[in-house]
């Protein structure tokens, strides 16, 4: 990802299954048969956590994210617990601690994992390619505001910009502001609007255009 860019054009990362067969992938396969061999999970509970992991989509986080912005009630529980809050519409957030982010008029949430790529999955589905890559995981924490610009989200000089460092024991999510003109917007209508880059931070939902 240069700053050389003109327009939004996230950082790319080989798909790992494309490369050779890895130590860090022998350990897991090998992990995996461990905890299988010893009676600690079963074939089925694996099966059904990989199903849980991979049906997962962004839009469950819109979903959370879209009633946040309906009911103050529950924005605030979010904001407590998101895990707790997601459970309360029917979604499994998963055992890791997520942290909402709220952003407002002059502070702008944006997440990263600097060590490898822990992400909130159940929430906001597989992460993309780029949040993995060593250049977006280096720099944004350094220079956010010239990385969002390579995203084509440029962000006035009056907004404060924190990055939150998501770990294997802690992750994060963003939780949006609520674009103008959207007050006459059902729960459906508002989820529509928000993107997994927005619960990144490294785009914001946009007003639906008029027809």
């Amino acid at each position: 990802m240069s700053s050389g860019h003109r327009h939004p054009h996230p950082p790319q990362q080989p798909d790992i299954e494309d490369g050779p067969y890895t130590w860090h992938m022998a350990l897991t396969d090998a992990v995996t048969d461990l905890l299988l061999a010893k009676g600690v999970i079963t074939g089925a509970e694996l099966r059904r956590t990989l199903e849980t992991i991979d049906a997962a989509t962004p839009a469950h986080g819109a979903r959370l994210v879209a009633r946040a912005w309906l009911d103050p009630d529950f924005k605030a529980r979010v904001l407590e617990d998101a895990n707790a809050a997601a459970g309360e519409l029917g979604i499994d957030a998963g055992a890791i601690p997520i942290r909402a982010v709220e952003n407002r008029s002059d502070l702008h949430n944006v997440i990263v994992c600097t060590l490898c790529s822990c992400y909130p999955r159940y929430l906001l589905g597989a992460a993309p390619d780029w949040y993995k890559s060593r250049a977006y995981r280096s720099r944004v924490v350094r220079e956010p505001r010239a990385v969002l610009a390579e995203f084509g989200l440029h962000l006035p000089d009056h907004v404060r910009i924190e990055v939150h460092d998501s770990t294997a024991e802690l992750r994060y999510m963003v939780l949006p502001l609520r674009p103008a003109g959207t007050e006459g917007l059902d729960e459906e209508a508002l989820a529509a609007l928000v993107t997994r880059d927005c619960m990144i931070g490294t785009a914001v939902p946009a007003a639906p255009a008029e027809p």
